[in-house]
């Protein structure tokens, strides 16, 4: 069971820019598009969007559309994507606390 539910999370998360879209949201919790663009160098417009999208339909983000002309899109974790937040803390202080590589002799 464990198992499954590790695969579920990582399929959510896969991707490789998800990641950093999300931290990015830790950071600043309401970004527009244009801002994450300009914020995530090396990302091209097609991918930010499809991995903003497959975000929103797993429940992690939340993209509000205003009604003016030109469009105004806004990008904010949900609460549910906010409740990351101690557990990918906890893995960057896994990661920081990495041992160092054994010298060969």
């Amino acid at each position: 069971m464990a198992a499954s539910g590790v695969e579920a999370a990582f399929r959510m998360l896969e991707g490789r820019w998800k990641m950093v879209i999300i931290f990015r949201l830790f950071d600043e919790p309401v970004l527009r598009f244009s801002e994450l663009e300009r914020a995530i160098p090396g990302v091209s417009q097609k991918m930010l969007i499809q991995q903003l999208r497959e975000l929103e339909r797993d429940g992690i983000v939340q993209r509000t559309v205003y009604p003016q002309v030109p469009p105004k899109v806004e990008y904010r974790l949900t609460d549910w994507g906010q409740a990351m937040c101690p557990a990918l803390d906890a893995l960057l202080e896994w990661a920081a606390a990495r041992p160092a590589a054994p010298q060969g002799d």
